[in-house]
């Protein structure tokens, strides 16, 4: 019995100890519950879900010669038609751009208006242009458009088409079946430059003060 009396005393103790220096208010919560609310964004994140990849555009197969053959079962680009598309790809904004609908990206129209140049008068003459030049009455003022990198350049290029490799129907005007510059630079080789052959697709790189190739200036992108 004096043991029991003697617990019942001692948990007594710890309680009346708690009560007096619990402060006051603990019951509470400590702030406003954390927002709940997430973006596709963040959930795409989490997931790690991986970019879309825009179809090539070819539908045609060919076997070793170059010999138009029937697609099934072969394997090919052609057969498989794998990546995502839109339509319509492009959207003519009748402001001197073109709006590309799969990527998000707004192009010059006029695909010949800059003309060719060496690499660096490509990035001035990109980022100094403007609305009121090269028929723009977009509003756009310098800095907004600039030269595109190499992707970008590449995300045009429909590998079902060539002498002007572009997916057909495309609103663009005076695009040259010739390399254009992009703005990334040959990480092995720092004095060239990565460019896009308009005629077929072909990516290859360039001296950047010995080489002169066309301009196409973009905007927007992430």
């Amino acid at each position: 019995m004096k043991s029991m009396i003697t617990k019942f005393s001692f948990l007594l103790a710890i309680g009346s100890l708690v009560f007096e220096t619990a402060p006051a208010g603990t019951l509470d919560p400590p702030g406003p519950p954390a927002p709940t609310m997430v973006t596709l964004q963040q959930i795409y994140d989490k997931l790690g879900a991986p970019a879309d990849v825009a179809r090539t555009g070819q539908t045609g197969c060919w076997d070793g010669a170059g010999t138009p053959i029937s697609c099934a079962g072969t394997g090919q680009d052609g057969a498989l038609v794998k990546g995502v598309s839109v339509s319509p790809r492009f959207t003519d904004n009748a402001d001197g751009t073109v709006k590309d609908n799969l990527t998000g990206l707004i192009w010059l129209k006029n695909a010949g208006c800059v003309g060719a140049q060496t690499w660096t008068n490509a990035l001035s003459n990109s980022n100094t242009l403007a609305s009121g030049a090269c028929s723009l009455t977009d509003g756009s003022v310098a800095g907004a458009w600039r030269l595109p990198n190499v992707k970008e350049l590449q995300s045009l290029i429909d590998f079902g088409h060539s002498n002007r490799a572009l997916p057909g129907g495309h609103p663009f005007s005076m695009v040259q079946s010739v390399s254009y510059w992009s703005s990334t630079t040959v990480a092995s080789s720092t004095a060239r430059a990565w460019n896009v052959n308009l005629y077929d697709g072909v990516v290859d790189v360039s001296f950047k003060t010995n080489s002169t190739f066309w301009v196409w200036p973009v905007r927007g992108g992430q």
